[in-house]
């Protein structure tokens, strides 16, 4: 995801903070934009626990292993 998208997101943010309603175009780009980006941080944290080893005392490395769902 792309920092242009992010700044998107924030200023959607900002404005519903300050107490300004969204009109439905941009509540459903909102959305879009929040479901792109917890894909985004979802991929990056598999990609991180699939390059994740247990070390053990004795010195072994062990991949870790996904639990079934």
């Amino acid at each position: 995801m792309d920092q242009a998208k992010i700044d998107r997101i924030n200023e959607f943010a900002r404005r519903v903070k300050a107490g300004k309603a969204l009109t439905p175009e941009e509540q459903a780009e909102r959305a879009a934009l929040r479901r792109e980006y917890i894909d985004s941080v979802k991929a990056s944290l598999l990609g991180q626990l699939d390059n994740t080893y247990l070390v053990e005392p004795d010195g072994t490395k062990h991949k870790l292993s996904r639990k079934p769902s």
